[in-house]
């Protein structure tokens, strides 16, 4: 079982790195608000690059991302007021993907993942604004959008605070975190790409709140849990692990005392008490042997990583074209 004292950091100086993704060719990318905002390119031994947006409308604030064949980028973005789904090329152009929905602008997006099929899927974590509003067990207004075959439809709602989601290792669920209705849920994927009805796969209790969502290659997947930096490893019988945890008590009885009583607010996630983590928010797996697992994170200026027992899942973009990328491994 990994330990503090075990974790490596990585980059320097990163900008609210929220997500972050791991290629087969070494390099890790993370969400990065610097500026006009866009992904930082890094390998283990630090930052490498900023590509920054350089000609769009709004400054941009990626929170979740995707890797295109070709070295795109689509970045889900959690802007103030407005959201949507963008995509960034390896020098900084910027162009919409999707910003409205039934003539309804997208309100700040959560994240999007492209399967292997080349279908997308959107998270839309609440319509509350501002969002702390849906800081709450009793508000469920997220939704999923996909995108197939450059449609764009509503492919599931009434989620509380939908968050990361990816498509299992088999192909025929779709599955998705509720961060602050603390449970996993999943949905099948029917012939024509819908979604059939959701099935609950894991609730969590006191202190967790799941965040960031991989799989490892055992049929497991984990979640990453925001403010209590707590990784678990869900197991294919549905067993939970806790597999690192970087807390502190009384922060975190502070936090489900105001979870309780529905005042949960800005404060909570923004404020942290813990040794190195700095509030956890996505994990990725990396390395040769994909046994390295990767934190993404909302307060902290560096990625995190140990390594894990058990290897990861490759990803849907693992080893797909860099296109222009592949400057970097020059």
């Amino acid at each position: 079982m990994p330990r503090l004292s075990d974790l490596n950091f990585h980059g320097t100086g990163l900008s609210r790195p929220e997500c972050v993704i791991c290629h087969a060719s070494g390099l890790i990318f993370a969400a990065d608000w610097t500026g006009n905002g866009g992904i930082t390119v890094t390998f283990e031994d630090g930052v490498i690059d900023r590509i920054l947006a350089r000609d769009a409308p709004r400054p941009m604030r990626p929170n979740g991302f995707a890797l295109e064949p070709g070295g795109t980028f689509l970045l889900a973005d959690l802007g103030t007021e407005e959201g949507g789904i963008w995509r960034l090329d390896a020098q900084g152009s910027v162009t919409p993907v999707l910003t409205s929905l039934d003539g309804r602008p997208l309100p700040p997006s959560n994240f999007v993942h492209r399967d292997k099929q080349g279908r997308l899927w959107v998270t839309i974590s609440t319509y509350q604004v501002p969002r702390d509003r849906a800081y709450r067990a009793d508000v469920s207004d997220g939704c999923i959008i996909s995108i197939i075959d450059g449609k764009a439809q509503l492919a599931a709602d009434g989620l509380g605070y939908t968050n990361e989601c990816i498509v299992a290792p088999d192909g025929e669920h779709l599955y998705v975190n509720e961060t602050f209705a603390r449970r996993t849920s999943r949905f099948p994927i029917l012939a024509d790409g819908s979604l059939g009805t959701k099935e609950i796969v894991a609730t969590y209790g006191a202190g967790t709140f799941p965040d960031g969502l991989c799989f490892d290659a055992e049929g497991g997947f984990w979640i990453t849990s925001i403010i209590s930096n707590r990784i678990i490893r869900v197991d294919s019988q549905g067993r939970q692990t806790i597999m690192l945890e970087d807390s502190d008590a009384k922060h975190l009885a502070w936090v489900e005392d105001a979870f309780q009583a529905g005042q949960l607010g800005r404060p909570h996630l923004d404020r942290i008490e813990s040794k190195l983590l700095r509030n956890v928010s996505s994990l990725a797996f990396g390395g040769k042997d994909l046994c390295t697992a990767y934190l993404g994170c909302l307060l902290g200026d560096a990625i995190a990583s140990f390594a894990s027992p058990v290897a990861g899942e490759p990803p849907s973009h693992w080893d797909i074209e860099l296109g222009p990328l592949a400057r970097y491994l020059t």
